[in-house]
């Protein structure tokens, strides 16, 4: 998708990681011959949902990019990643790059590709005041996991109200196709093209071999309900949110109302991230004879 100028921008990353406070510094002088700095955040405690900018500028890494997605809720701006953490999928651009490319942004010289994201409905527990369930908005996967003593837990899946399985295991993963090449890939689901409009179920060592991921429509409503589960499991957002569930509750997945922006300058693209941090293509080191 082709866009405009860029002129107001905020700033976010997590200062908690080292390295971003000092980048941060030494970028802020740069930037702001070039745009307006409506907000400088690094410890998520700005309300942006009332600003309007042309552009979030995150720095850290991809952690910092699903807080800076939640913190900006149903008020999204698209995002261009300086990536100061380790492998970095969603931030494609070194200080030294951003450097280099961003007089190109500002000129608008750039593109947004659009991604699914998720709201996340969690039922009230089991005895609980009946009430509305906590609703919460994530990029990446929604994850349940067993928690101590860390015995199988008992979940079914039902797709738009039908039952599609039950799943005995560690627990039960549903990314979204940018979070498909973090917690589910590591637990064997296949990675999908970003922009792709689909969910990915992936079981966590499930008990049962023939439990295998599962690719359906986000357009598609996901239902896990908790059978049994000995003490609490955990429910995890973007591996950074953790919320307890127990066996009765009920966890609802479906598409978001908004969509996450990532802005991507002329010469990158999806493939060749994957090339560079999955190493595609590179030629095994084969001992001579």
């Amino acid at each position: 998708m082709a866009t405009g100028a860029v002129q107001r921008i905020f700033v976010l990353g997590n200062a908690h990681r080292p390295g971003v406070q000092e980048a941060a510094e030494t970028l802020l002088p740069f930037l702001r011959q070039y745009v307006d700095i409506l907000v400088f955040d690094l410890h998520q405690k700005e309300d942006l949902s009332r600003q309007g900018a042309d552009l979030a500028l995150v720095l850290g890494g991809d952690g910092a990019i699903l807080r800076a997605a939640r913190q900006m809720g149903y008020q999204q701006t698209p995002v261009l990643g300086v990536n100061l953490g380790k492998l970095g999928f969603l931030a494609d651009l070194s200080p030294d790059e951003l450097r280099s490319h961003f007089p190109e942004v500002v000129r608008g010289e750039y593109r947004v590709t659009h991604h699914l994201m998720f709201e996340c409905v969690v039922s009230r527990p089991r005895g609980a005041e009946p009430g509305p369930g906590l609703v919460l908005l994530g990029l990446n996967e929604v994850v349940l996991h067993t928690g101590p003593p860390f015995r199988m837990i008992d979940v079914d899946l039902l797709v738009d109200g039908v039952t599609v399985s039950r799943f005995a295991g560690d627990g039960l993963i549903v990314s979204t196709p940018v979070g498909s090449t973090a917690h589910s890939l590591s637990a064997g689901g296949p990675i999908l093209g970003q922009e792709l409009s689909a969910f990915v179920i992936t079981p966590i060592s499930p008990h049962t071999l023939t439990n295998r991921p599962v690719v359906d429509s986000a357009d598609k409503t996901y239902t896990i309900d908790v059978r049994r589960a000995d003490g609490e499991a955990a429910l995890i957002i973007d591996g950074q949110e953790t919320i307890p569930v127990g066996a009765g509750q009920q966890v609802t997945v479906r598409r978001a109302p908004v969509q996450f922006g990532l802005v991507k300058v002329p010469g990158q693209s999806y493939y060749r991230t994957l090339r560079e941090k999955l190493f595609w293509g590179t030629v095994p080191n084969y001992r001579e004879p």
